[in-house]
């Protein structure tokens, strides 16, 4: 079972984040922090093999959490989380040794992926020692999410995407059910569309209310410029 640390101030996103690891196969949550003294106190007590690390913190910032557990010599592994898109964010996390970013907001899928890659290549870790080039190439090829051609994830086609996009930026909210019948598609696999939309922070996805029955999922084109 892989142990993680949670690390994020905001209590609602912090429970979240927590019942998305327990619903992953061999992921538990081991403790949670709600700030960069808090996740260094946990991680010098508590067994932890996977960090997920917010930017944003109360009393630092994620990046300074992680340069310290580098200079303390911790090597536990860490994804980082963040709402921030700025390439120097990204840099920074790199190069003192994140294993992965996740970008708010993100869905349960997007976790999930992650998480699952990085079960895959710790099991590559533990199958035997690496021992060419190939092996190397296919050991970090584990923690990232397999893409087609085009730079986009398995299942996701460039011409059904833009046709999404299209629906969207035609002004105003919409839900699954509304795009779905705009391009000819299930409801099904507009949603997966939608929902990779928000995962790259190209859309947002809010609750409509209608008058009676569950609200609805409710998605809206992120215009250029705008942040979460």
């Amino acid at each position: 079972m892989i142990r993680i640390l949670v690390v994020e101030d905001d209590p609602v996103a912090a429970a979240a984040h927590a019942s998305y690891v327990e619903r992953v196969r061999g992921f538990t949550t081991a403790a949670t922090a709600a700030s960069g003294a808090e996740a260094l106190r946990a991680l010098a007590t508590t067994p932890v093999d996977l960090v997920l690390l917010d930017v944003h913190l109360p009393d630092t910032n994620g990046l300074e959490v992680l340069r310290r557990m580098r200079a303390t010599g911790h090597t536990t592994d860490v994804i980082m989380v963040t709402r921030a898109r700025d390439v120097a964010v990204v840099q920074a996390a790199v190069a003192f040794g994140a294993t992965q970013y996740l970008v708010k907001p993100f869905t349960f899928s997007a976790v999930r992926r992650k998480l699952e890659g990085y079960l895959e290549y710790r099991e590559r870790l533990g199958a035997g020692p690496v021992v060419a080039q190939d092996d190397v190439d296919e050991l970090f090829g584990r923690l990232r999410t397999p893409v087609e051609a085009g730079g986009l994830p398995k299942g996701v086609s460039r011409e059904s995407l833009d046709a999404v996009r299209a629906a969207l930026e035609g002004g105003g909210g919409r839900t699954a059910a509304e795009v779905a019948d705009a391009v000819g598609a299930s409801r099904v696999t507009a949603r997966r569309y939608l929902e990779y939309l928000v995962e790259t922070g190209l859309a947002d996805r809010t609750a409509r209310y209608g008058p009676t029955g569950r609200p609805q999922a409710e998605y809206r084109w992120r215009p250029r410029g705008t942040s979460a």
